[in-house]
């Protein structure tokens, strides 16, 4: 809109200079008789009158809108200082930013807090492992485990049927610790990121706020992500541990129909 009454005000000011400019050189290349007749003689009082009529028309024509045109962009400054971006509104958010900074900090300082209680070597390092939110101590877990926990029994010991159970829940006992492992360096990762963003709010241009919320929202996305595999790996122990109700109850049935078996091979 303000493009096209724009280029309409440049054509009648740029039509009016053609027209006087074309009038001035007419009267100047007239003979003087011709000019003494048409009462233009002398011509500078013919171009006198030519500017003024310039004038004239570039006030009415030129200057009356390009008032209009500057009321109608210092009303929309205005608007946006008043209304969509105010000044006093801008200063509140940038210093809710700072505290929560202050907030992040005291947040990470209660999370490095250490909560380890192992008291012997080999639950100490298997722990120490644990909670070290390293994920390149994922391989460290299967050695420090077993160094807990033992190895299965051997085939001399137990029926492969015992041995199998046994295997299946060390497998996933020790996949949950791996995961949880992973799940802490996540969780730091994320801590990191949303203290940078909000170390940009604090300085960052009303203009930019729309790219920094796409960023936040894309971080929410990756933690719901992070959040459905944890929640995953809990259900996954949970079926590990009715299997292993059920395995047991499996035995335990196996084991009294082989005592009925051999009451009755006794008794024969």
């Amino acid at each position: 809109m303000k493009v096209q009454l724009t280029t309409r005000i440049w054509n009648v000011a740029r039509n009016t200079l053609i027209l006087a400019t074309t009038f001035a050189v007419v009267v100047m290349i007239l003979p003087s008789q011709a000019r003494s007749q048409l009462g233009l003689d002398p011509c500078c009082a013919i171009i006198s009158v030519g500017l003024s009529t310039i004038s004239n028309l570039l006030k009415s024509a030129v200057a009356a809108p390009l008032g209009n045109i500057q009321q109608s962009a210092q009303d929309n400054v205005n608007f946006e200082q008043q209304v969509v971006s105010p000044i006093a509104a801008i200063n509140q958010a940038r210093a809710f930013a700072v505290q929560a900074q202050t907030q992040f900090a005291q947040m990470r300082q209660i999370s490095q807090l250490s909560v380890a209680s192992a008291t012997l070597p080999a639950s100490q390092r298997l722990e120490g492992t644990l909670l070290s939110a390293n994920p390149n101590n994922v391989a460290q877990v299967s050695n420090s485990y077993t160094a807990l926990y033992g190895q299965v029994m051997p085939a001399t010991d137990a029926p492969q049927a015992v041995r199998d159970f046994v295997d299946m829940t060390d497998a996933e006992a020790q996949a949950a610790m791996k995961k949880a492992l992973e799940i802490d360096a996540l969780a730091n990762l994320e801590l990191q990121a949303a203290e940078q963003i909000n170390q940009q709010l604090q300085t960052a241009a009303p203009g930019s706020a729309a790219i920094l919320e796409a960023q936040t929202s894309a971080w929410v996305v990756r933690a719901n992500a992070y959040t459905q595999s944890a929640l995953g790996d809990v259900m996954r122990l949970r079926a590990v541990t009715l299997a292993n109700s059920g395995a047991q109850l499996k035995f335990n049935a196996s084991g009294a129909a082989q005592i009925r078996q051999n009451a009755l091979d006794s008794l024969k």
